[in-house]
């Protein structure tokens, strides 16, 4: 049976005219998942066509997930939806409630017909490049959370620019890709500001911050504090640290929180009047836990929407991601 179809002179691209037959084939159920597709040789040879025709119909049947390629094989149908508008690869460094909230509402927001496919590289370089070079035309759009790992430009340079979105950290190396980030100088900065009567109540400013955490966070601590002439420190671990009366401790991460607030209890210190604490990303749980937690957060179901609505509008540019300060009992 003669799968592959190509005519001359009917006003359909002979790439298009594979692709049609491919699909077609799926449909009548000649094709099924695993089946072998014709190899690329075998259609030019018979048609007398460049490879390169081929390869972009394969290529285009790739990134939407319906076939794959097997490194000295051949190609394979991999799925037989053919309703598949698109095949997404997204790399995120880590999996928490914040991150689970934003990938929801992307999924949530790019509607059905899309397969998207999910990796994490937790903060680990060659991982990070690894997972990317693997997924090199595999896929229709790359949505991708460099943290801040450094040279992520050389990995992700290898992929179509035009398909690339970088999400919640920005690199200056990054700054030519479509993006939506966080703007963590400024936001570290501005919210401590909108903050800073609650703030007078203390003496001195604590930061933890640990490797994994933006810098821009760091510097937008120490902006703020230098200009509004704050007592401060930055601490990497809160293991030796002993809370006393009159500090503001700034904890980016919940594991930490209940770390500093155990300590808090252990001294005897009245959370919200002699000492304060502000957490970062706030959760339905910080806003009961202790009476209210003051928190500095960004929006990241704003964030996964926002996402999803350039991909399906294929929209190239960047959104800074909303943010907001929300003062509770703990400052």
């Amino acid at each position: 049976m003669q799968i592959i179809l190509i005519k001359e002179n009917i006003g359909i691209p002979k790439y298009r005219q594979i692709v049609n037959s491919i699909e077609n084939a799926i449909k009548e159920g000649v094709f099924v998942k695993g089946s072998r597709l014709p190899s690329v040789n075998s259609i030019c040879k018979k048609y007398g066509i460049s490879r390169d025709t081929v390869f972009v119909a394969y290529n285009q049947l790739k990134t939407r997930g319906i076939i794959q390629s097997i490194s000295g094989k051949g190609y394979y149908i991999k799925s037989t939806d053919l309703e598949l508008a698109q095949k997404i690869f997204v790399l995120f460094d880590e999996l928490n409630v914040f991150k689970e909230d934003l990938y929801n509402s992307f999924l949530k927001n790019i509607g059905n017909n899309s397969q998207v496919d999910i990796y994490f590289h937790h903060f680990n370089y060659d991982v990070f490049s690894k997972l990317i070079f693997e997924s090199i035309g595999n896929y229709s759009h790359y949505v991708i959370m460099p943290a801040n790992l450094k040279n992520t430009d050389l990995a992700i340079g290898k992929l179509p620019k035009e398909k690339v979105y970088i999400l919640d950290q920005m690199h200056d190396e990054l700054a030519n890709y479509s993006a939506v980030y966080q703007n963590f100088e400024s936001d570290m900065y501005s919210n401590l500001t909108i903050g800073i009567t609650s703030l007078k109540k203390y003496n001195k400013l604590i930061l933890l911050f640990q490797n994994k955490q933006p810098l821009g966070m760091l510097n937008g601590f120490m902006k703020f504090c230098k200009d509004s002439k704050f007592e401060y420190e930055i601490l990497h671990s809160l293991e030796e640290s002993v809370p006393k009366k009159g500090e503001v401790y700034i904890i980016p991460d919940d594991r930490n929180l209940i770390v500093i607030m155990k300590k808090i209890k252990e001294e005897a210190l009245l959370l919200g009047k002699n000492i304060g604490i502000i957490s970062y990303n706030d959760t339905l749980l910080k806003e009961i836990l202790e009476g209210g937690i003051t928190t500095i957060s960004t929006d990241f179901k704003k964030m996964g929407e926002q996402l999803a609505k350039m991909i399906l509008s294929n929209e190239q540019h960047q959104i800074e991601n909303c943010n907001s300060f929300i003062v509770r009992n703990s400052l």
